[in-house]
């Protein structure tokens, strides 16, 4: 009879997960493909892969575990042994989906200017519906500053007070990354105004971070200057747009060839919606494989979401979840409520404004704390 129990208990119990925190891989040097992993494990057991500080996977918990011992290297036969004795599956079952994640790897190791964040679909869970001990993504805006001729109303320089040292944002990565918040973004304002921008995105990377940028994109156009940022390790940009500007068009034109995911962002505005139509248009015969939209104001609403479908019937991906240059909504609010929160702020992302304050997400006002001077409990609390 004990015996019996303990099969039933055996069956029964559910898996312990693996304990939570930030494992680490790196190819050697003699490798065919070079390449770096990094992978959270969060205590519920689901996890977040980064592959060459440039793409995310989110993984449930099986598939996290998973993960693990492809970090770890740890042998197959051995990676089987505890597979299977941990989850009651099937030696080939466990084989099978093991190698599923190392071809999916592989692809994105040697697949240039992905889309930074990615989901397996190996039963996996909805990145949004877990409980998190740190978000997924923190927004960074580094200055409110804007540079001429954009509106000034949009960005809310009398919010804060002073902007932070190069030092003091070097701290906040680095708290960011020992928190396990793998996804830095750069934004404001205008953040190519900083100087000390590229040495913020090679400490972003230098972690092992994944590293964005929000611009208006016209100091890129500087071929010299954008070299700058891609040697740092920038990974992935949005492109605020002036629909009516030949110097926002050469900008944009001049940045695609490089190695950098982009996506051009449009403000749908009272002014430029008649023409909205061709804009898009434009924005994929010249290359753009990715766009965000938002619009000015609510009475946009419909033509937004032509402009939406308008999108999709030309093959361009909808980026929603970045966050996007100063409007009075966004695509998410637009969608839902305009008191509404987008699904993940607060949650999978995090906003830091230039003198630390956070927010839940950018445009909400309400202030959770500082992240120089609070603990972080009661930020995320």
């Amino acid at each position: 009879m004990p015996n019996m129990l303990d099969t039933i208990k055996y069956f029964f119990t559910p898996v312990v997960p693996l304990p939570p925190g930030i494992h680490h891989y790196q190819a050697p040097p003699d490798a065919s493909e070079p390449y770096r992993l990094h992978l959270r494990l969060d205590s519920d057991g689901s996890g977040i892969l980064i592959v060459n500080a440039s793409t995310i996977l989110h993984l449930n918990q099986t598939a996290a575990e998973y993960a693990y011992h492809l970090v770890k290297q740890t042998p197959e036969d051995e990676m089987v042994r505890k597979i299977t004795s941990r989850y009651r599956v099937n030696r080939q079952n466990v084989i099978n989906d093991f190698q599923l994640l190392k071809e999916r790897v592989d692809t994105l190791i040697q697949t240039p200017d992905l889309d930074p964040e990615t989901f397996l679909d190996i039963d996996r869970s909805d990145p949004y519906s877990k409980k998190l001990t740190a978000p997924y993504r923190l927004d960074c805006a580094l200055t409110y500053r804007l540079a001429a001729p954009s509106d000034a109303e949009f960005a809310p320089v009398k919010r804060v007070d002073r902007e932070l040292s190069t030092e003091e944002w070097f701290e906040i990565i680095d708290k960011a990354w020992n928190l396990g918040i793998p996804h830095i973004i750069f934004t404001g304002g205008e953040p190519t105004l900083r100087d000390d921008l590229p040495a913020l995105i090679a400490h972003t990377e230098g972690n092992g971070q994944v590293a964005g940028l929000l611009s208006d994109g016209l100091k890129l156009a500087d071929s010299g200057y954008l070299q700058t940022l891609l040697q740092t390790g920038l990974d992935h940009m949005m492109f605020s747009l002036l629909p009516d500007s030949t110097e926002s068009w050469r900008a944009l034109e001049s940045i695609l060839p490089a190695d950098l995911f982009v996506v051009a962002h449009l403000t749908l505005t009272l002014k430029n919606v008649m023409n909205a139509s061709q804009t898009i248009e434009r924005l994929k015969n010249v290359g753009v494989a990715a766009i965000s939209l938002t619009a000015s104001d609510p009475a946009l609403h419909n033509k937004l979401l032509l402009s939406r479908n308008l999108a999709a019937e030309l093959g361009l991906s909808l980026v929603w979840n970045l966050p996007v240059p100063y409007s009075s909504f966004n695509p998410v609010t637009l969608e839902t409520q305009v008191d509404s929160l987008p699904n993940g702020a607060g949650h999978a992302w995090l906003y830091v404004e230039p003198d630390g304050d956070v927010l839940p997400s950018q445009g909400v006002d309400r202030v959770l704390g500082n992240i120089l001077r609070d603990p972080w409990n009661m930020l995320w609390s």
